[in-house]
């Protein structure tokens, strides 16, 4: 469908739930498409292309909600979506602080975010299959101990996504992407490892050349060879950016409204305080063109921001949705999120730590004994305590060089400490996706081994 008749759709959904007695509504409508290439020892092992399209409202019934989806867009299909939201809105308890935003509140960034490539929905099958053929290929040549693969990848998707609600807001924006990756496996001797790398744009030209993705694959595969264990022990850990991603997404999870007015986080209440070292800022920021973590508005119709979140180690702010923001007495933050159906939960835009002047290489030098972590393994972060517990391998830093390959240790601390001892952030800040981070060194760690 065209960009207007969605728009036009959901529009009217909303024009229905109103006539069908709801005091206010909302509508969501997404479409997309999606193509999926995977390679597996140079030849092509499966192929994928699908579609969907469909519609999501909620409504609201004085201080009642109701919210369903549906894929059936036809006027039969919309008139039951509507119904049902209705009868479920008719069973569900009040709940004082639901609502939209207010009036003053909606609105969308003008302008080219840089979100749509047109170039991905024109190309080629045989493109993207010789795509990820090329970044195996790459990785299989890069050494004979890479002696098989668990495959390559291109992927694609190009989509619509159309909000519209009760208050006069209507918006919607296109979006596409695509991606690259590579999985080989490298084996000498009895030591058998695995590692991948990827490369993810808005269009296919900003993708990484395939074989700079199959080569880097291969490196971080080959680097893992004979690992081994090490002393428990206290030392500094520094995390790569790939895994320091994770770390940060701990931190959102943490100043997510709904953790804080729950007093499910171990930040609540602490706006204004020290939580980290000064050497930390972090950022929300869904205005920067071409990211995957942007948008011109969130999913409540709310204009997409910056915000600071943490500022030279103190926090600044928590990230919220309406609801969540009247809980605790404050504004939203732009960072309503939700599918097609249910009331909108929170989400982030690039969410990301704000680069350093170190290097990698300089920070690594600085470290006489420590672990370089490449990977995490686990559930064991405790949001509500901040207690941190993963298994980890990566490699052992010694008199400042990466000296071997370290797996199957766990690396233990407190969130509080962690951020507090992060005493080195490095310059290499890159978006590979919405939440991100450069290489982070925390100060000391306990690395429980043999």
């Amino acid at each position: 469908m065209s960009q207007n008749h969605l728009t036009e759709l959901a529009v009217e959904v909303v024009k229905r739930a109103l006539a069908a007695g709801a005091t206010d509504a909302e509508c969501t409508v997404a479409e997309g498409e999606e193509f999926s290439a995977n390679v597996r020892m140079r030849e092509l092992e499966s192929l994928k292309e699908a579609g969907s399209r469909g519609a999501g409202v909620r409504v609201l019934v004085g201080k009642r909600t109701g919210s369903t989806s549906t894929s059936d867009l036809s006027p039969d299909g919309i008139a039951r979506l509507v119904a049902s939201a209705m009868e479920l809105a008719s069973v569900t308890n009040e709940d004082p602080h639901v609502g939209l935003p207010d009036p003053g509140e909606m609105g969308s960034i003008s302008g080219d975010l840089g979100l749509y490539c047109k170039d991905v929905a024109g190309l080629e099958t045989e493109l993207k299959i010789e795509t990820a053929r090329r970044a195996e290929i790459a990785a299989l040549d890069t050494d004979p101990r890479i002696s098989n693969s668990e495959g390559a990848s291109f992927d694609t998707h190009a989509g619509r996504h159309v909000f519209a609600n009760s208050r006069g807001f209507c918006g919607a924006y296109r979006t596409s992407y695509c991606s690259l990756s590579a999985v080989p496996v490298a084996r000498e001797g009895d030591s058998m490892e695995r590692d991948y790398w990827d490369s993810l744009a808005r269009g296919f030209a900003g993708l990484e050349q395939p074989e700079k993705v199959g080569s880097t694959a291969a490196r971080r595969a080959l680097r893992r060879l004979h690992p081994t264990k090490v002393a428990t022990q206290k030392v500094p850990v520094v995390f790569e950016p790939r895994v320091a991603r994770s770390l940060v997404g701990s931190l959102f999870d943490a100043v997510h409204g709904m953790a804080v007015y729950r007093h499910q986080s171990f930040l609540a209440g602490r706006v204004g305080e020290r939580v980290a070292s000064e050497k930390v800022t972090v950022i929300d920021d869904a205005t920067i063109p071409g990211l995957f973590g942007t948008s011109p508005f969130d999913d409540e119709g709310v204009p997409s921001r910056r915000t600071v979140v943490i500022e030279r180690g103190v926090l600044k702010s928590y990230l919220l949705n309406c609801y969540a923001a009247r809980k605790l007495g404050l504004k939203t933050t732009g960072n309503a999120s939700r599918g097609l159906t249910g009331n909108a939960g929170i989400g982030h835009g690039n969410f990301y730590v704000e680069k350093g002047v170190e290097s990698p290489d300089a920070i690594i030098a600085g470290i006489r004994n420590g672990f370089y972590v490449t990977q995490t393994q686990g559930f064991g972060v405790n949001i509500v305590t901040g207690d941190y517990s993963q298994g980890a391998s990566g490699l052992w830093i010694r008199d400042g060089e990466l000296a071997f390959a370290v797996s199957e240790v766990t690396i233990a601390a407190n969130l509080k400490d962690m951020f507090l001892g992060l005493d080195a952030v490095g310059s290499d800040l890159e978006f590979r996706g919405s939440v991100a981070a450069p290489t982070l060194k925390i100060g000391e760690m306990t690395v429980g081994g043999k």
